[in-house]
């Protein structure tokens, strides 16, 4: 979060003994410190307060429709698939990145943990977070409106559009992409 950058994984790491809220709270005072302005670049204040945590963590919980419990539970350990996503977007949501890019942020989600997802990432997008998603499907996007979409071929962007491209994408799959690239070369 340094250089507010946000990485959502595919396969978000478990790391049990650390409480969700305990991470959360960290996190965010890390990014407290460093946005000091004291003198000599300490931070103008220890973090964020108890109880002001607290009450920042109900209301995006909220937002993303998570039970108040999720917060005493281990960072994804045990969580299930919508459950890791879930605790991504909440972690993006405390944190307030300017930039997020998440990958197969939609691998492994049941249609309603896709949902909630989709619905808290578009809450939280806008101008001062940009996010770029990372996807093999369409089905993310069915959720989630993109302003732009690329394809990548071989690591290079070969192709960029609207949202059509990715309803083209669906319907023509990548091979039509593939032949244009190696026409184009």
């Amino acid at each position: 979060m340094r250089r507010r950058l946000f990485l959502a994984f595919q396969y978000p790491v478990a790391i049990p003994g650390v409480s969700m809220a305990n991470f959360l709270r960290t996190a965010l005072n890390a990014r407290l410190a460093e946005e000091g302005g004291g003198n000599g670049g300490v931070p103008a204040r220890r973090g964020i307060p108890p109880k002001e945590f607290r009450e920042l963590l109900k209301s995006k919980m909220a937002l993303l429709k998570m039970d108040e419990s999720f917060a005493g539970r281990y960072l994804n350990d045990g969580f299930s698939g919508g459950e890791k996503k879930r605790a991504e977007i909440l972690q993006m949501a405390i944190l307030k990145p300017e930039i997020a890019v998440m990958d197969e942020t939609d691998s492994g989600l049941d249609i309603d943990a896709l949902r909630v997802v989709s619905d808290g990432v578009t809450a939280l997008a806008g101008p001062d977070l940009g996010v770029l998603i990372i996807t093999h499907y369409n089905r993310i996007l069915n959720y989630i409106k993109p302003h732009f979409v690329h394809v990548m071929v071989g690591g290079r962007i070969v192709h960029s559009g609207g949202p059509e491209l990715a309803l083209e994408l669906e319907n023509k799959g990548y091979d039509w992409m593939r032949e244009k690239q190696e026409v184009d070369s």
